[in-house]
């Protein structure tokens, strides 16, 4: 299974977990360039008053680390930028997360799925 796929994979596996606990999927894999740098949210999804701009890191092994150590600080200001980005062109009025959702998976199955909300700042 090629790295697209697994990635696709695992928006799917975080689409379906956020829709069980009550969010609603706003936007997925919603991109804009901010100045030369070309930002991603992955997942766009509300829950009461609270917009959840959602990372999904798929891995199939935590051998290297936590899945969520490879949103690195780099990728936490891009995700930022786009979020605001999207904040701006939709003229959003609510209170904001940035969430973490890691997928642990063996080829085709989905082994786990943990959600880290507010798992970092802007």
């Amino acid at each position: 299974m090629n790295v697209q796929k697994i990635g696709q994979l695992g928006e799917k596996a975080a689409c379906r977990y956020l829709k069980k606990q009550g969010y609603k999927i706003l936007t997925k894999n919603y991109q804009r360039a901010v100045g030369k740098i070309i930002g991603e949210l992955d997942i766009v999804a509300q829950k009461g008053d609270t917009v959840a701009f959602v990372e999904v890191k798929t891995r199939n092994s935590e051998a290297f680390g936590l899945p969520c150590e490879f949103v690195t600080k780099n990728k936490q200001q891009k995700i930022i930028k786009t979020a605001y980005t999207y904040i701006s062109e939709f003229s959003l009025q609510a209170n904001y997360s940035f969430d973490v959702i890691e997928v642990l998976h063996s080829g085709a199955s989905i082994q786990e799925v943990r959600h880290i909300p507010n798992a970092f700042m802007p």
